[in-house]
C-alpha cells in the first residue's frame, strides 16, 4: 500500500519509507492511500475473539501488503501481551483502562508496536545509527523510550518541557540510560514538537543522520492505536451493550481519536465520537466557529493534552475533505479547565469509588452530560492515575497506591540535557 502526504506536495511513498522518514518532505503526514471496511463475517464474530485476534485483523489490513504475515503477526502479538478491560462505571458509561502496559499509559500500543516495526524495517535495511526523535507532554517518552530500550541500532531522544510533566511521568525516560537520551526543554510541549518537526525538514541534519519520529505523527504510531476500539467494542458485544457506542477521547495531538476515526470508516459500528480537552480548547473552538486557530499551549493538570497547536488535526480535515460541516457529524467537543477537573476527579471517586486521571476525567465528564440514554459511552481512561500522583492525591485527600512498575521507575537516577528552545541548540547536540 502506498501513502500520500497531507500536503499532496510529495510524491507517494512504501509503508518502509513512510515509517523509517516519518514526516513527508513537504511538511505533510502520512495517510494510507485507502482505509480498508473489514468484512460483516469479522463483526459478526469480534466478540469471541482476543485482543491479538482482533488486532492482528486489522493490523493486515493496515500493512499486510508490505510486511510478511508471520512478521505483523509476531510484532502484533509481541505489543499486545497486556490487556485493556473495558470497566463499568456507573449507568451506560464504561472505562476503557490503557494503562495496564509496561508504562501504565495508552501510547504503549503505538509506542511498542512502532518499535518493532521501526527495528524490522532497520534490519531491512541494513542500517546502524537511526536516531528517533519524539517530543512528550508526558506519557509518549516513556512508552516509546521503554518500547526502544536496548534496540540495537536506534538511538532515543525524547523532548520534553521543563517543568510541565509529572515527576513520575519524567522518571520513565530519565532514568533509562543506554540507548535513550532525555532533552529538558525550556519550553512549552509545542516548542518541543517544532523542534522536531524542524529537525526533519533540515537538509544538513538528514544529510548526515538518518532521522525519524516517534510521535503520532508517524503512521506507525497512530494507526496501531485503533486497535483498542475494536476489542472495546467487542467487549461490549460480550456484554449485550454494543447498540450506540459512543467514545469519548480525552485528546491533546489528536492522533488518539484520528485512530479511533479510521476503525470507524473500516465499519466499526460507532454512533459518533467526542473530544475532550482541557483548556487547551483550540479544537473545541474549531467545531463551534470553522476556525482553527492554533496558540501557545497553557500548562494544566492534564498535562498530556496541553498542546496548542495538534499535530493530527491536517489528518481529520484530510479524512473529511476539510469540511467542518462533516467533521461534525462524527465529532462532538468540550472541555473543562483545572478547577473543574478536580472536582469531577473528587465527585466521581466520592460517589462510584472509580479513581479517574485527569484526563480520563475529561472524558467520563463530557459522557455524564452528553449521553443519551439509549446510547453506551466508552472514555478512553489514557493512563494510571498514580502517575499524577500528588495532583490526584491532594483531590481525593488518600493515598493512592504506586503500582510496582511505577515504582521501579522511581529507583532510578535522573540523567538529562537541558537546553533552550533554540532549533540551533538542539541542531548543534545532534550534530556532536
Amino acid at each position: 500500500m502506498k501513502y500520500y502526504s497531507t500536503n499532496k506536495q510529495s510524491a507517494d511513498v512504501s509503508l518502509q519509507e513512510a515509517v523509517v522518514k516519518g514526516l513527508a518532505p513537504d511538511k505533510g503526514l502520512y495517510m494510507p492511500e485507502k482505509i480498508k471496511v473489514l468484512p460483516q463475517s469479522f463483526y459478526d464474530n469480534i466478540g469471541n475473539m482476543s485482543f491479538q485476534e482482533i488486532a492482528y485483523i486489522v493490523a493486515d489490513a493496515f500493512f499486510g501488503e508490505d510486511i510478511e504475515a508471520d512478521t505483523l503477526k509476531q510484532i502484533v502479538y509481541d505489543t499486545l501481551n497486556f490487556d485493556t478491560p473495558v470497566v463499568h462505571v456507573n449507568d451506560n458509561i464504561y472505562s476503557l483502562e490503557l494503562f495496564h502496559g509496561p508504562t501504565l499509559a495508552f501510547k504503549d500500543v503505538g509506542g511498542r508496536f512502532m518499535a518493532r516495526l521501526l527495528g524490522y524495517f532497520i534490519r531491512k535495511q541494513g542500517q546502524k545509527d537511526v536516531k528517533v526523535l519524539v517530543a512528550t507532554s508526558g506519557d509518549t517518552g516513556s512508552a516509546v523510550a521503554n518500547g526502544f530500550l536496548g534496540v540495537d541500532g536506534i538511538h532515543v531522544y525524547v523532548l520534553y518541557p521543563k517543568g510541565k510533566v509529572s515527576a513520575i511521568q519524567e522518571c520513565q525516560f530519565t532514568t533509562l540510560g543506554q540507548n535513550i537520551t532525555a532533552i529538558e526543554v525550556d519550553g512549552t510541549f509545542d516548542d518541543c514538537q517544532a523542534l522536531v518537526k524542524t529537525a526533519f525538514l533540515d537538509d544538513e541534519l538528514n544529510s548526515k543522520l538518518n532521522l525519524t519520529s516517534a510521535n503520532s505523527i508517524n503512521v506507525a504510531r497512530f494507526l496501531p492505536q485503533a486497535f483498542y476500539y475494536f476489542y472495546a467494542y467487542a467487549q461490549l458485544v460480550r456484554q449485550g451493550k454494543a447498540q450506540n457506542v459512543v467514545f469519548c477521547v480525552p485528546s491533546g495531538n489528536f492522533g488518539n481519536i484520528t485512530a479511533g476515526l479510521i476503525a470507524k470508516r473500516m465499519g466499526l459500528p460507532v454512533k459518533r465520537f467526542i473530544a475532550a480537552n482541557n483548556s487547551n480548547d483550540i479544537f473545541y473552538e474549531y467545531l463551534q466557529t470553522g476556525e482553527y486557530n492554533p496558540r501557545p499551549s497553557v500548562q494544566t493538570i492534564a498535562n498530556a493534552m496541553d498542546v496548542g497547536d495538534p499535530s493530527n488535526f491536517v489528518r481529520i480535515l484530510d479524512l473529511y475533505g476539510k469540511s467542518v460541516e462533516e467533521i461534525r457529524k462524527d465529532i462532538l467537543g468540550e472541555w473543562y479547565n483545572d478547577e473543574e477537573i478536580r472536582e469531577i476527579v473528587k465527585n466521581t471517586f466520592d460517589r462510584t469509588g472509580y479513581l479517574l486521571d485527569p484526563h480520563g476525567a475529561c472524558g467520563y465528564q463530557v459522557l455524564k452530560e452528553q449521553l443519551e440514554a439509549d446510547e453506551t459511552g466508552i472514555f478512553l481512561e489514557t493512563a494510571h492515575p498514580a502517575k499524577f500522583l500528588e495532583t490526584v492525591e491532594s483531590i481525593i485527600g488518600k493515598k493512592v497506591d504506586i503500582p510496582e512498575k511505577l515504582q521501579a521507575f522511581m529507583k532510578g537516577e535522573k540523567q538529562s540535557i537541558e537546553i533552550g528552545n533554540s532549533f540551533d541548540e538542539f541542531k548543534g547536540l545532534l550534530l556532536n
